[in-house]
């Protein structure tokens, strides 16, 4: 049994020192995990990363894959009914996984990152298939995941043709501030 006392609080108040988020308001009705599109990819749903927060679970919350793969996309806030900035949240705990020197649990990530905007860039929102055929590409990793991507694919979760936004134009003034 987990008890909370003050102690299992010092990282819940550092993250929400550090990122200005107050996660504590999460119903936990894993609605972000629901609208994930990166889900497949994580140890932990965003909610339960929220959980080892809350809980002081350290140790787990830095060495989790989940605050890596997590690419900000921002579908789970926009799901959330408390509009938690999770993606921030997420930002946080990288930020202090790298400050303690804690070995990134996802080696080539800063690839899968690349084709997720490069993705977002091309039709204005992400094309998974695309991502992980170009990630793989990349890393030279072409057959590691192939039982997870038939899934996917059996379970309509990888779109063969990617879907476009009408409004290109804002797409492109959005990567031209950056």
């Amino acid at each position: 049994m987990i008890n909370q006392d003050d102690s299992h609080q010092d990282l819940a108040h550092e993250i929400k020192a550090s990122t200005g988020i107050d996660f504590n308001c999460c119903l936990h009705c894993k609605t972000c995990a629901n609208g994930c599109p990166f889900i497949e990819g994580m140890d932990y749903a965003p909610n339960a990363v929220i959980r080892l927060i809350q809980f002081g679970m350290e140790e787990e919350a830095l060495n989790s894959s989940t605050i890596w793969v997590c690419v900000g996309c921002d579908t789970c806030s926009s799901c959330c009914p408390m509009a938690i900035d999770i993606p921030g949240v997420m930002d946080g705990l990288r930020h202090k996984a790298i400050k303690q020197g804690i070995k990134i649990a996802e080696p080539d990530i800063l690839n899968f990152h690349t084709e997720v905007l490069n993705t977002v860039k091309k039709y204005g929102r992400t094309h998974k298939l695309e991502i992980m055929m170009r990630y793989k590409l990349k890393t030279m990793d072409l057959l590691s995941d192939i039982g997870m991507g038939l899934k996917m694919l059996k379970k309509r979760k990888l779109d063969l043709t990617p879907s476009k936004i009408q409004d290109k134009k804002a797409i492109g003034k959005i990567f031209k501030k950056k």
